[in-house]
C-alpha cells in the first residue's frame, strides 16, 4: 500500500446513487464508515456488483479512487462495471490477506473510473435482465429441468450474463447453457444459490416493519440451527419463526449469546419441587425475565410462576429433606390454561 491521505469511508447506503440501474439489492454494509483510510492509491480494492456479488481487484493504474466510484474492471471476456465498496487494507482479515498476497499477480485489474457512456451501457444491460429472466424460465420449463431460476445479471458490456438458480439436487444444465447461449448470444454462467440468498435478492419487509436484514446490511448469511430456538425457549412449531426464505429467521442468531448467558443462572429443567400439596413439575420459563412456571402433578393446567431464586431455594430445601408447604405466591398472576 502507498502513502497516506484522508478518505472518510461513507456508509454503504450513501455509496449508491439513485439511478435506475442501482437497486437496494446491491447495498453492502460498510463497517469502516468512521475509519480514515491510510492509502492514497490503494492496491487492492473491493468492488461490488448486482446481488451483492463482490470481488477483489488490483489498482495497477494508481487511480485515485473513493468509495462509491463506478469503475470499469477486467472480466473474461470483456469488462464489467461495479462500485468501489471498500479500499482500505483493514477490511481484509488475516486469512484473506494471506490468500490475496499469494495470488496477488492473478488479481483482475481496474481499468478506469466509469464515464457517462459506460453507465448508459450498463443501464441498457440492466434493461435486458427482466425479459431474459422470463424467456429463460420458459426454456427451463420446456426442458423439464428441476430447478428454479431466481435472477439474471448482465455484465456491463453485455458479453456475459449470470443466471442465478435454486435446485434441491444436482442439475445437468449442459443443454440449457447451449440453448441460452444461442437465444441470447452471450456467454452464460450458471450460479447456484440458496433460499436465503434468493430472499436477500428479492427483498421485502419483515414483521418488525423494517427491510430484511439479508437485503439491507447483512453481508454473510449464516445458517440458523434449531438449537438457537430451543436455547431461547421458543417453540419449533411456530410459523412466526420462519422467514420469507422458508428457513428460520436470521434474527434468531442476534440475541443467542444473551439467552445462553441468562440460562446459566437457571436450575435444571428436570428439577422438580416436593411440597405437602404434591410434586410440582417444571412447565416452561421466561429466560430474560428470570421466571419459571411449575404445576402440581394433579393439576397440570394451573401454572404458577416462580422467580429463579425461589426455585433454587426450594430445591435446596428439598435436598436437605425439608418438604415445603406449597409453592410461594408471587405478584404475577397464576396462569390457567384452557382445556384443549
Amino acid at each position: 500500500m502507498n502513502s497516506t491521505h484522508k478518505n472518510n469511508l461513507k456508509s454503504c447506503g450513501a455509496c449508491f446513487s439513485n439511478k435506475s440501474y442501482i437497486s437496494s439489492k446491491e447495498i453492502i454494509a460498510n463497517w469502516l464508515n468512521s475509519h480514515e483510510s491510510t492509502s492514497t492509491y490503494p492496491d487492492i480494492v473491493e468492488v461490488v456488483f448486482k446481488n451483492k456479488r463482490k470481488e477483489f481487484y488490483i489498482n495497477k493504474s494508481n487511480l485515485k479512487l473513493k468509495v462509491g466510484n463506478n469503475v470499469l474492471v477486467e472480466s473474461h471476456p470483456g469488462h464489467d462495471i461495479g462500485k468501489v465498496n471498500m479500499l482500505d487494507e483493514l477490511f481484509i482479515n488475516p486469512i484473506m490477506k494471506q490468500n490475496l498476497q499469494e495470488n496477488y499477480q492473478n488479481l483482475k485489474k481496474i481499468y478506469a473510473i466509469a464515464k457517462k457512456h459506460d453507465i448508459k451501457k450498463l443501464e441498457e444491460a440492466r434493461s435486458l435482465e427482466a425479459p431474459a429472466l422470463i424467456k429463460a424460465r420458459k426454456i427451463i420449463n420446456d426442458l423439464k429441468l428441476d430447478m428454479k431460476l431466481s435472477d439474471v445479471e448482465y455484465q456491463g458490456d453485455k458479453l456475459k450474463a449470470y443466471f442465478y438458480y435454486i435446485a434441491d439436487e444436482r442439475v445437468d444444465f449442459r443443454k440449457l447453457i447451449k440453448v441460452l447461449a444461442e437465444e441470447f448470444k452471450i456467454q452464460i454462467v450458471m450460479k447456484q444459490i440458496g433460499a436465503r440468498q434468493e430472499s436477500s435478492y428479492v427483498g421485502g419487509l419483515g414483521v418488525c416493519g423494517r427491510q430484511f436484514c439479508c437485503s439491507s446490511w447483512l453481508c454473510k448469511l449464516d445458517s440458523v440451527p434449531t438449537d438457537n430456538v430451543r436455547n431461547q425457549g421458543l417453540s419449533l412449531n411456530s410459523q412466526r419463526l420462519i422467514g420469507q426464505c422458508g428457513k428460520l429467521k436470521c434474527c434468531l442468531n442476534y440475541e443467542l449469546k444473551t439467552y445462553i448467558d441468562a440460562k446459566k443462572k437457571f436450575p435444571s429443567n428436570k428439577s422438580s419441587i416436593i411440597t405437602e400439596q404434591g410434586k410440582a413439575i417444571f412447565q416452561k420459563s421466561d429466560i430474560l425475565k428470570g421466571i419459571m412456571w411449575y404445576s402440581y402433578e394433579d393439576n397440570l393446567q394451573k401454572q404458577i410462576p416462580l422467580k429463579i431464586k425461589q426455585v433454587i431455594n426450594l430445591i435446596q430445601l428439598n435436598k436437605k429433606g425439608v418438604k415445603v408447604k406449597s409453592l410461594p405466591s408471587n405478584d404475577h398472576e397464576e396462569i390457567m390454561l384452557e382445556k384443549k
